[in-house]
């Protein structure tokens, strides 16, 4: 499998605790937000596409039939996001064993795009050993491509450390990609109502 080959893992295992219903299930535009995290990964290239699932698992599988994506199945999920990145990894290494990067994503930054993910597939391509990563209010964030080369710190992270610490790291070259509004996500109903009506 060549060098720049990017497999996408969808964090979608949250219990979405503060909204009270699964987020991953919440309709924006006419799919569910996770329908549509799966859409635009496919859309952009990546393969395979593997959605980490927790909390709630029946019911956000039952809706997801016909959908172009993986279920991997984390069992440890109210341990944190860490454990859903470790499994989504170690599921990417088993289902495309040399891929070149892992775009690590979750389901409610409703201002990413098929587009943003495309833009960052090419800068992986030119780049194949750097990370590249979504800036936004002023910092660096998920969506974001880790080379093959860090999937070992990303099998490390513990708790709910997600991935972001491993962008600050001063020794890590990382690639930026511009993402306005990136920082909009989905944790209150507030919030899906205000999206809604902007």
């Amino acid at each position: 499998m060549p060098m720049n080959t990017v497999g996408a893992i969808i964090i979608a295992a949250g219990s979405s605790s503060r909204l009270g219903q699964p987020k991953q299930l919440l309709i924006f535009e006419g799919e569910t937000l996770l329908q549509r995290a799966v859409r635009i990964a496919n859309e952009s290239g990546t393969s395979p596409v593997l959605v980490v699932l927790g909390a709630h698992r029946a019911q956000i599988q039952s809706q997801m039939e016909g959908s172009r994506a993986s279920i991997v199945a984390n069992p440890d999920w109210e341990g944190g996001m860490a454990s859903s990145i470790r499994e989504g990894v170690r599921a990417l290494e088993a289902e495309a064993p040399g891929t070149g990067g892992a775009l690590l994503m979750i389901c409610d930054q409703p201002a990413v795009s098929a587009e943003h993910l495309g833009r960052m597939l090419v800068a992986f391509q030119q780049n194949p050993f750097s990370a590249i990563a979504s800036v936004y209010a002023g910092k660096r964030g998920i969506p974001a491509i880790f080379p093959r080369g860090a999937f070992a710190d990303l099998l490390a992270l513990q708790g709910d450390q997600g991935a972001r610490g491993l962008l600050l790291n001063p020794s890590r070259m990382v690639i930026e990609i511009p993402l306005e509004n990136g920082e909009l996500d989905i944790d209150r109903p507030e919030d899906l109502a205000h999206l809604r009506t902007s």
